[in-house]
């Protein structure tokens, strides 16, 4: 049962990805019912091959309305923490002075899901001014090796905090 749930609900996310993409050429109540089966058809093909990597516990994680929630309170917080990087590494790329220390740290994180520790490292990578290199598991414990534009710490606790910053909080409610 668990594996037609898991189906059903990959079926739904791509359905809805489907319609997405639809409605930038076409008026969806002008879709033709064939239009719609065939696509409800390949969703349910493509749903079956790939929902193992997509669902890895439960089919519904996403409609639990506190995670629902918790995603879009942090798409502004992201979006600020982008704009604070983007002024910085603006400031420092049109400065006469090249104000960088490069190098790459180990930062641990407390994120331990799958597709938690792959948000939050996509996070940073598309903040500018760090990379994710690598996401290791040492101990029990997740690390990520992040390359800085300028280190400013190279303790894992203190770098840790200032690359994660308000990233890892939202993640792990998110992804919990």
């Amino acid at each position: 049962m668990k594996k037609l749930y898991s189906i059903l609900t990959t079926a739904l996310f791509c359905m809805l990805f489907w319609i997405i993409f639809v409605l930038q050429d076409i008026n969806l109540l002008k879709l033709d019912s064939q239009e719609v089966i065939t696509g409800i058809i390949v969703s349910l093909i493509v749903a079956y091959f790939t929902h193992r990597s997509f669902i890895k516990e439960d089919p519904f994680w996403m409609l639990n309305f506190k995670r629902l929630g918790s995603l879009i309170a942090f798409i502004p917080i992201y979006a600020y923490e982008l704009y604070k990087a983007n002024w910085d590494v603006a400031k420092r790329a049109l400065s006469p002075k090249l104000n960088i220390n490069p190098g790459i740290v180990k930062i641990e994180t407390e994120v331990e899901s799958e597709y938690g520790l792959a948000m939050l490292a996509n996070c940073i990578t598309l903040t500018p001014g760090t990379i994710t290199m690598d996401i290791v598991e040492e101990e029990g414990k997740n690390y990520m090796y992040i390359h800085w534009i300028d280190v400013a710490a190279t303790e894992i606790k203190e770098a840790s905090n200032t690359i994660k910053g308000a990233f890892e909080p939202w993640v792990r409610r998110i992804f919990k």
